[in-house]
């Protein structure tokens, strides 16, 4: 788990942040698709979220009957200080390992991010999503 102090939810929860943040705002049904667990376990995770004002829920321009989760300025705060955490952490790990090594391990690892990504968008057809 990454030190980042308390920031109001549990880490699960804090890591629905960072597609909300790249994808922009989204259901919570199609946020757990997308994380591919229960609805109910999602549902449960965007209440702390909600609740400690890292994300906010607003109407859905395609369907008024629904909402979609949106970042807050104080979840976007919160996903720097996870990045800075992240970096940190990794900075630690690597710490002993020689550059060209890390670098190599930093070009494989991005390649494999690309092949999992792309992965996810075509093979279980992911639906394209419009970001408001």
């Amino acid at each position: 788990m990454l030190k980042t102090g308390d920031l109001g939810a549990e880490f699960s929860a804090l890591m629905l942040l960072l597609p909300l943040r790249s994808m922009g705002p989204m259901r919570v049904t199609d946020l757990a698709e997308l994380k591919q667990a229960d609805p109910s376990t999602i549902s449960r995770q965007v209440a702390q979220l909600v609740k400690a004002g890292l994300a906010r829920r607003e109407a859905d321009p395609a369907d008024g009957r629904a909402s979609r989760l949106a970042v807050t300025d104080a979840g976007l705060a919160a996903c720097e200080r996870l990045g800075t955490a992240r970096v940190a952490l990794l900075e630690r790990a690597l710490s002993d390992w020689p550059a060209d090594r890390v670098d190599t391990f930093a070009q494989l690892f991005h390649e494999f991010n690309t092949s999992v990504e792309a992965l996810l968008r075509t093979d279980l057809g992911a639906p394209p999503r419009e970001n408001a």
